[in-house]
């Protein structure tokens, strides 16, 4: 990162704001030092779906993803954020395309990091085939970037959570942040329960819900590599962070990964709960960490992830 002092980029009172409740511009807004970020295909270029219309459903301008480039202290990054306030974040054929360009110029480039802001349900059912293409275009667009040494770091703390084609996007990232409502997983509660009944997973038990996919259990089993409070500040400081530190895909790198989720299998393949899990690991009160502060939380999965040598 360079030396030379970045302006902020949060006004009054704006380092407290919530990533949750912020839309995808103004988080952009949050993480990047003030008046550097520079959108590519924006508002005047109307990129919307060419399928929504079809359904007589709403477009929107930017089809529920920004994508850019700007600056973090003072070093340039590539961001994209998704509005998880139009269609849950989903993912269609232009929203999909635009993130993909992104990781393909990255890849070119291959000395700039990208920051992706993830708020997705997954893949738009207007748009199934071109959905699901688009996260297989976007997954491989991911490896290569990485494989080309670019750093890809994943944020994930808002509405929608990381659901479908999006948590698959996650897990290949170099790495990830959470909040505790960065929920993550391939299939969301609703789809459980419809397709394995209420007696495998309940959707409305929003107590299983956060559990089990929210950005705590995510931390605690080793699927993030940091856990923030639902602040901006908290988001920004931790991208920052990891910037620094977060290493390049290698072949160790991949490696260590298959020997650290055949080891978590192994270890916790038959618990029937996360508190099982996180009884298993260490945690000394399993019961109390959904109600855990940020800050008690944060330590204690530091201190329980820094007895674990399962790197990601």
């Amino acid at each position: 990162m360079s030396n030379i002092k970045s302006p902020s980029p949060f006004a009054h009172g704006e380092d407290s704001a919530s990533w949750y409740e912020a839309s995808a511009r103004k988080r952009i807004d949050f993480l990047l030092d003030a008046g550097s970020f520079r959108e590519f295909l924006g508002p005047e270029n109307r990129e919307v779906s060419p399928h929504l219309r079809v359904f007589d459903l709403p477009e929107q301008f930017d089809d529920g993803i920004v994508v850019g480039r700007g600056m973090v202290e003072g070093s340039p990054v590539f961001v994209a954020a998704q509005e998880g306030r139009f269609m849950g974040g989903a993912f269609g054929e232009v929203h999909g395309a635009k993130l993909t360009g992104l990781l393909r110029a990255a890849r070119d480039v291959k000395s700039i990091p990208v920051l992706i802001l993830f708020d997705t349900g997954g893949v738009r059912l207007q748009e199934a085939n071109a959905g699901e293409l688009a996260i297989a275009e976007i997954m491989r667009a991911v490896v290569e970037a990485r494989t080309a040494g670019v750093r890809i770091i994943g944020l994930i703390g808002g509405r929608a959570g990381c659901y479908g084609g999006g948590g698959l996007t996650a897990g290949c990232c170099s790495a990830l942040i959470v909040s505790e409502q960065g929920r993550i997983a391939v299939s969301g509660p609703e789809v459980i329960e419809t397709n394995r009944g209420v007696e495998e997973f309940d959707s409305r038990d929003r107590a299983l819900v956060w559990r089990t996919m929210g950005g705590k259990h995510r931390r605690l089993i080793g699927a993030a590599d940091d856990f923030v409070d639902d602040t901006a500040k908290a988001f920004r400081d931790a991208a920052v962070a990891l910037l620094q530190t977060v290493a390049e895909l290698t072949l160790e790198t991949l490696l260590n990964e298959q020997v650290r989720l055949e080891k978590r299998l192994e270890s916790f393949g038959t618990s029937g709960d996360a508190l099982d899990i996180w009884q298993a690991i260490g945690a000394p009160d399993a019961a109390s960490v959904p109600g855990m502060p940020a800050d008690e939380f944060k330590s204690l999965a530091d201190k329980l992830r820094s007895t674990d040598h399962d790197a990601r």
